[in-house]
């Protein structure tokens, strides 16, 4: 009989969470995996998939009391919505990157300052980027005027050029301090329109430079990263292929960057469908390879 994966001091809270999204539920499911298997599907150093190797080898370091999938509440945050926790499994998973999307009038940045409230609370850092003047930091500081110590624990920051974000990006490994806990991307792809003559390819670059200081980062500093993004309209053929504007016969909102970004096995994408100015509803996925 298979064993329940539990806790063990050589598995940290980030690469708990990431076995339960990825699939892994008991000591046999790892028993085949090599380490550079694990380190595509959690997105986590090879190093570091050879320790979770090595501990769900040794069995007396290894109670069989807790399963993978309790393991994915621990340094979990939850929001003060309730469907945004229940599509995320119960909250957001500190080490993971959450984009949230949706048309002009949702509550993204709302939702953002909601889940910055919960690492102030543990007294932990955020770093609050805005990239297009969307959310002062009075905007900001009214939204968490419930919680004391949040003029000491968030900072405000502006970056409106694709250059400025990459020079944050890459300073943000060797300057994040150590109680920093949560980076907030607000408008990510808003530094993108301010290049509108960015052929395909470089874009796709940028793109995966991007994805991979995001990872590097959740993974080297267990920072949390929450991006809110706005929508595109994609045209369709009547089949679902990709359609231009004369052909297609119907259309589609979707986040504007695409999935190029977001390292699979760690990052959520959360769209907010608005019903009226003060209802909607929150639709889910979990990037792994393929989201639409």
């Amino acid at each position: 009989m298979s064993k329940n994966l539990s806790r063990c001091s050589g598995i940290p809270p980030s690469t708990q969470a990431a076995l339960r999204c990825a699939g892994y539920e008991t000591i046999n499911d790892l028993a085949s995996a090599s380490a550079e298997t694990l380190s595509k599907e959690l997105g986590i150093a090879i190093a570091d998939a050879q320790n979770l190797i090595h501990a769900t080898q040794t069995p007396k370091t290894v109670p069989m009391t807790q399963s993978a999938a309790s393991l994915a509440k621990v340094n979990v945050f939850a929001c003060k919505w309730p469907p945004v926790n229940k599509v995320l499994g119960g909250g957001l998973p500190r080490s993971h990157i959450l984009e949230i999307s949706g048309p002009p009038g949702s509550f993204k940045e709302s939702l953002a300052c909601d889940f910055a409230r919960t690492f102030v609370e543990v007294n932990e850092e955020v770093v609050f980027v805005d990239m297009q003047n969307m959310t002062s930091p009075h905007a900001i500081s009214r939204l968490l005027e419930s919680t004391a110590s949040a003029k000491t624990l968030v900072y405000y920051r502006r970056v409106h050029a694709l250059p400025d974000l990459f020079i944050f990006l890459h300073n943000l490994n060797s300057e994040v301090r150590q109680k920093t806990g949560l980076v907030v991307l607000n408008s990510l792809p808003f530094v993108f329109q301010s290049h509108p003559d960015l052929s395909p390819s470089k874009k796709n670059a940028i793109l995966g430079s991007i994805r991979q200081i995001l990872l590097e980062i959740c993974v080297t500093k267990s920072l949390t990263v929450i991006i809110t993004s706005q929508m595109a309209t994609k045209i369709l053929h009547s089949d679902g292929s990709p359609a231009t504007f004369d052909s297609g016969s119907k259309a589609v909102m979707v986040p504007q960057l695409g999935t190029n970004y977001l390292p699979s096995g760690r990052s959520f994408r959360l769209i907010i469908a608005p019903q009226s100015r003060r209802s909607g509803y929150p639709a889910f996925t979990f990037q792994r390879h393929v989201l639409y």
